[in-house]
């Protein structure tokens, strides 16, 4: 009966603990654990100024993007679209954002200055209020290219949290931990999927394997933090 009886004791505690966690135990908006630092993350925003972003094709960022209360914001008109400083193939990515309502943006990686646009070579994962949005492509979707009958998004003033993983062996993108789709970039299917999408008429789409993150100006209010990538390689 002992023997029984103490292996279930361990498992209850395992369910129970994480309910236990206050407030003060979880971890800092805008910081890295120190099990994330081991693992290779790294901060793409500090929580306190817009350090590491600059606007497409340009070297400065546009006034629109404020820092607000620990989140970078699209607040105001003269924003526009915003690229990391740095460029990544494979990786994986995880970004808290708030919606306003009704509003839209988005997350393109792979992107590249060789077009007029950065969602004319780095494929968007959108974001927008599901509810009141006007976009068909939902929030979490591929834009065009791969969707998702699942909808876990937050209502809005509420924190959702996208995670995607690139590597050219495999493509993922999970919306509050509940994964959406699964691809290959360069596949026979993506290619497919491209050519049929408004994207297939762009010579340049999808086609960089290196490129920079953006965060895009929809022209609506949306806020961003936690913003972290784990760079790969092999």
């Amino acid at each position: 009966m002992i023997r029984l009886f103490r292996p279930m004791v361990g498992v209850c505690l395992l369910l129970v603990a994480p309910c236990l966690l206050s407030a003060e135990d979880k971890p800092a908006v805008n910081t890295l654990t120190d099990a994330e630092k081991a693992a290779g993350w790294k901060l793409l925003f500090d929580g306190k100024t817009t350090e590491g972003w600059k606007n497409y094709k340009k070297d400065t960022l546009g006034k629109g993007w404020k820092v607000q209360d620990g989140s970078l914001v699209r607040a105001d008109n003269g924003a526009g679209d915003i690229l990391t400083a740095g460029q990544y193939d494979a990786f994986e990515f995880t970004v808290d954002y708030n919606i306003s309502k009704g509003g839209n943006s988005g997350l393109m990686y792979h992107v590249t200055e060789v077009a007029d646009a950065p969602w004319q070579t780095g494929p968007e994962i959108q974001i927008q209020d599901n509810k009141d949005g006007h976009d068909p492509q939902k929030a979490g979707w591929l834009y065009q290219l791969y969707s998702s009958e699942k909808d876990a998004t937050k209502p809005v003033g509420e924190w959702n949290t996208l995670r995607i993983l690139i590597t050219p062996e495999k493509c993922e993108q999970y919306m509050n931990g509940v994964k959406y789709c699964e691809y290959v970039k360069g596949s026979a299917d993506w290619n497919e999927r491209v050519a049929k999408s408004k994207f297939g008429k762009m010579p340049h789409f999808g086609k960089p394997t290196t490129g920079y993150i953006c965060l895009q100006d929809h022209g609506n209010l949306v806020s961003f933090r936690n913003i972290k990538i784990r760079p790969i390689t092999k």
